[in-house]
C-alpha cells in the first residue's frame, strides 16, 4: 500500500501555476497539465486531473474555485 501526502491546493502567482502546501515549509512545487491527485469532497476522496485552458480547471470535478481544496497525492 503506498502512502500518501495530503495537502491544500493553492495558485502560486509567482510561476503562475497550482500547487500544494503539505505543511508551513513543504510544497509539492508547481503542479502541472495532466498531473492527477485526489479532491476531499464530503469526506470522501475523488480522483482528478489538472488541465488548463482559458483558466485552471480539474478534470472529474466541477468546482468554480480551486484554492484551499484539500489534495492527497
Amino acid at each position: 500500500m503506498s502512502e500518501h501526502r495530503e495537502g491544500t491546493l493553492f495558485y502560486d502567482t509567482e510561476t503562475g501555476r497550482y500547487d500544494i502546501r503539505f505543511d508551513l515549509e513543504s510544497f509539492y512545487g508547481g503542479l502541472h497539465c495532466g498531473e492527477c491527485f485526489d479532491v476531499k469532497v464530503k469526506d470522501v476522496w475523488v480522483p482528478v486531473r489538472i488541465e488548463m485552458g482559458y483558466d485552471w480547471y480539474l478534470v472529474g470535478l466541477n468546482v468554480s474555485r480551486l484554492d484551499g481544496l484539500r489534495v492527497r497525492m
